[in-house]
């Protein structure tokens, strides 16, 4: 499974939703997807426009996990 550390990365920086949505250009529920973790797919501008605001790399913004993790949460 891939986990979107979004919501984790915004708390650490203080930042919100409204935020992100402002400094990409990205419609908010594109956003809010992200930040939820309850995308199906996304498309590669909308992951380069939010690891070029967050100034991270797509490995910081996503990152494999093993089901048996991700059921944990």
């Amino acid at each position: 499974m891939i986990r979107c550390n979004l919501s984790r990365m915004l708390g650490e920086r203080k930042l919100k939703v409204s935020d992100v949505e402002r400094g990409t250009g990205l419609h908010r529920h594109k956003i809010a997807a992200l930040y939820n973790e309850t995308v199906k797919k996304v498309d590669i501008e909308t992951i380069d426009k939010v690891c070029e605001y967050l100034s991270c790399t797509v490995g910081e913004l996503f990152e494999r996990v093993s089901d048996d993790c991700a059921q944990g949460q």
